[in-house]
């Protein structure tokens, strides 16, 4: 009789460890891109060699996808302690690639546009957490939806539309609210699945999988958002 409530509480106590380990390597991966963003945007020397050497900013974007597909893709056949390197040198990188906020945007439109989309994430979360709907069939059209923006981005550099560049903040808001909280859903449903006899190595791949999910979330729906509320310098 006491063995039900007892196995339910370790159950609780996994649960709760895994979801804490994940929310904090996303906020030490969202805390190393932000210092390394600010470190160079104040460094005109690493300025210069970035944004004045297209081969290397190309080089530097081809890396972070590739990173993401590495990680995503072979995370559970590589040890732990390679997918965290691994995932906070991608942290790094987005921190040289995203330096450029800091010069375009002024200060005051930055830390008001993070606090507004942290605001918007942690709702996103509670809700994909407590939400008793399946979000699953959800993902599919966001995922869609995503590859849409991407094209659509990609054909905006050569047109240059404000109108068009506008269109893709409040969609991509849109699509990242979604993203958000079905991430969050799968993150729980991992923590809830997992066995109670899982290695510290597997928790710890895991977490850094989830890690990812929601950092990349809150990556793009900060950046979307600073398209509608940004001030330019």
């Amino acid at each position: 009789m006491e063995s039900a409530p007892l196995q339910q509480t370790q159950t609780q106590v996994l649960v709760n460890s895994f979801v804490r380990s994940v929310y904090n390597w996303m906020a030490i991966g969202l805390a190393l891109t932000g210092f390394v963003a600010f470190y160079v945007s104040n460094n005109p020397t690493l300025l210069q060699l970035i944004y004045g050497n297209p081969i290397l900013q190309i080089g530097l974007f081809i890396g972070t996808i590739a990173l993401v597909f590495t990680i995503s893709a072979r995370v559970h056949k590589m040890k732990a302690s390679t997918a965290t390197g691994l995932f906070v040198l991608y942290a790094a990188l987005m921190g040289a690639l995203l330096s450029y906020v800091f010069v375009v945007y002024t200060r005051t439109s930055i830390a008001s546009t993070f606090f507004v989309c942290a605001a918007t994430f942690v709702a996103c979360s509670i809700y994909g957490w407590t939400t008793k709907r399946d979000l699953t069939t959800l993902g599919g059209f966001l995922f869609m939806g995503l590859i849409g923006i991407i094209i659509a981005t990609v054909v905006n550099i050569f047109l240059r539309s404000s109108a068009m560049h506008m269109i893709i903040g409040y969609i991509g808001v849109l699509i990242f609210v979604g993203l958000t909280a079905y991430d969050t859903q799968k993150i729980k449903q991992m923590a809830l699945t997992q066995p109670a006899d899982v290695g510290a190595a597997a928790v710890r791949k895991g977490a850094i999988l989830g890690a990812l999910s929601l950092y990349l979330d809150f990556i793009n729906l900060f950046l979307m958002l600073l398209r509608i509320m940004g001030s330019r310098e």
